[in-house]
């Protein structure tokens, strides 16, 4: 009962971020992370459950340094390779004025797309499914829903980045990268659910989430395209959260 709970909200909140109501994206993720949070405390999860005790807190802020630099200096050198600039160029943010760029980097991403989806796949549900199923399951799980989730917001990637458009064009074309961004999230969630398995805690994750997206939107706008890079959606779609079709990311 109380995982088909956590499943509605989840449900609900992808079609509210991609669909209904794509410009309530923030209000709609922290109201949908407050109520998997609430539906934890009914399941019986404690904060050392879900990695957010002080203990873990204390040991996600090591890794996060760690993470975030290493984030970092792999988009640098993505970016300083001819080879994968182009990953960088992104059509959809084109025009970002400073103001709109720190509003992603700074509340959007972090408040929105990385609080609800770490709360959700590496907190509530991972520390729920490991509980009744273990570890294994845990994962599983967790990176298969994760994966299942970016599926409406990669609609239209084709059209939008260059590197996701030599997939092709069509109907064909246009169902790749949708598929391509199922796969590379659902393998991100692996990552993901391992770091937190390794770390004790949810800081971990969540800060390599912020920084693949965050260092997207800040290197891409920087080169002059102004969106969030192609590498946080082919690369690293698996940290991409949703976004509307052709909306802001």
């Amino acid at each position: 009962m109380r995982m088909l709970c956590v499943l509605a909200v989840l449900v609900g909140a992808n079609l509210l971020n991609n669909w209904l109501a794509p410009g309530a994206y923030v209000p709609t993720c922290v109201v949908a992370a407050a109520t998997l949070l609430l539906i934890a405390r009914w399941d019986g999860l404690t904060l050392a459950d879900l990695g957010l005790d002080r203990a873990a807190s204390y040991r996600g802020l090591r890794w996060a340094a760690i993470l975030v630099g290493a984030v970092l200096a792999v988009f640098l050198a993505g970016l300083a390779l001819p080879a994968t600039r182009e990953a960088f160029e992104d059509e959809r943010a084109v025009g970002l004025t400073l103001g709109e760029l720190l509003w992603r980097v700074l509340v959007r991403v972090p408040v929105g797309t990385v609080l609800l989806e770490e709360v959700a796949f590496r907190g509530v549900l991972w520390a729920m499914v490991r509980r009744r199923r273990g570890t294994a399951w845990a994962t599983a799980v967790s990176s298969l829903l994760f994966g299942l989730w970016h599926v409406l917001p990669s609609r239209g990637l084709s059209r939008a980045n260059e590197a996701a458009a030599v997939l092709g064009t069509g109907p064909a074309g246009s169902a790749l990268p949708v598929v391509a961004a199922v796969v590379a999230t659902t393998a991100a969630g692996v990552v993901l659910c391992e770091l937190r398995r390794r770390s004790g805690s949810l800081l971990a994750p969540a800060a390599l989430h912020w920084a693949v997206n965050g260092f997207g939107y800040v290197l891409a706008w920087g080169t002059g395209t102004s969106g969030r890079t192609g590498a946080a959606e082919l690369l690293a779609a698996p940290l991409t959260f949703a976004r509307g079709r052709g909306g802001p990311g």
